[in-house]
């Protein structure tokens, strides 16, 4: 029964099966023991593969590409840029590595990782990838807002309403990131109450009040306790509402991230102690369980599991 199930927590490549198997083919010891299929060819082949059948689905092809940057040995995405220099698809790949990696390292210059971003953007003038990964090493470096949007606006000028565009402005705009509680939830409300039937940014909001209700309890005392509150005042009914009925229960193709933003959903429902709502959300996510929003709780897989048995069995 699902009540005894213990819930599968996905890898940041979520349910994309092309994906997690190149993933798998290119980890260090499949590679060592020759277990990677056509062991024999360069190591950055299966990502290469990858990327030119995603074509121009920009949206399954942010998330790929985030992906790989992250989860794939450097050393191949170095060898893939050395082979193939003015590929776009190894400049991309290579600026969101090194992009990534820069807020982890003291030691990387900005400046060339900068360039890195402009490069992968010339390769390929009508990609959104290279301007997220600008984002993303702007907002690592503390960059003011006002320097910022300007790349965000080259990024959804490309792919309007890209999910992960507005997720990462989000993000920065974030009290967390280098904004204020003001600046991310009026963003997060314009961009949903503008984007189309049909679209994930719908969620944007909820994703905003998730930050909202972390960034209170991570304060003093008092603040943390009456965190909670911000999910039983009425514009988080009017968020969840707007998320069901302009994404969920729409016959919008799946995105990339999907699952992603069904876990959110569910998450923000079940904080809500919106079961009935969120009984469908769980019956579409099955197990699977994405480590964000759920590690909020102090234990995950618990309170996945806890809330999703009360969801889909209720009397």
């Amino acid at each position: 029964m699902l009540r005894r199930r213990t819930p599968v927590v996905v890898g940041p490549e979520l349910d994309d099966l092309p994906l997690h198997r190149v993933l798998a083919e290119s980890r260090p010891a499949q590679r060592m023991h020759g277990l990677a299929a056509g062991a024999s060819r360069p190591p950055w082949t299966p990502a290469a593969e990858l990327l030119r059948t995603t074509g121009r689905d920009w949206d399954r092809r942010v998330h790929r590409v985030r992906v790989l940057a992250r989860a794939l040995p450097p050393v191949i995405a170095d060898h893939w840029f050395q082979d193939r220099p003015r590929d776009p698809d190894a400049l991309v790949v290579r600026a969101c590595a090194r992009a990534a990696r820069s807020a982890h390292d003291d030691r990387a210059d900005p400046r060339e990782r900068y360039d890195d971003c402009l490069r992968a953007a010339r390769a390929a003038p009508e990609d959104p990838t290279p301007w997220l990964a600008l984002l993303s090493l702007m907002s690592s470096c503390g960059s003011p807002t006002r320097s910022v949007f300007p790349v965000w606006t080259e990024a959804v000028a490309r792919d309007p309403w890209n999910r992960t565009a507005c997720h990462r402005m989000l993000d920065h705009l974030s009290p967390r990131g280098h904004g204020t509680l003001m600046e991310m939830l009026d963003f997060a409300e314009r961009c949903a109450s503008q984007a189309p039937y049909g679209s994930p940014v719908a969620l944007l909001p909820l994703a905003a009040r998730v930050e909202l209700v972390t960034y209170r309890t991570s304060g003093d005392a008092t603040t943390a306790f009456a965190a909670d509150g911000h999910w039983y005042e009425r514009q988080a009914a009017a968020e969840a509402d707007h998320a069901l009925t302009h994404w969920f229960r729409t016959a919008a193709a799946p995105h990339a991230e999907a699952l992603a933003d069904l876990n959110l959903l569910a998450f923000a429902l079940t904080r809500m102690k919106r079961a009935e709502d969120a009984a469908p959300v769980f019956r579409r996510i099955g197990r699977r369980m994405t480590p964000y929003p759920w590690n909020l709780a102090p234990d995950a897989a618990r309170d996945f599991r806890y809330w999703r048995d009360r969801a889909l069995h209720r009397p």
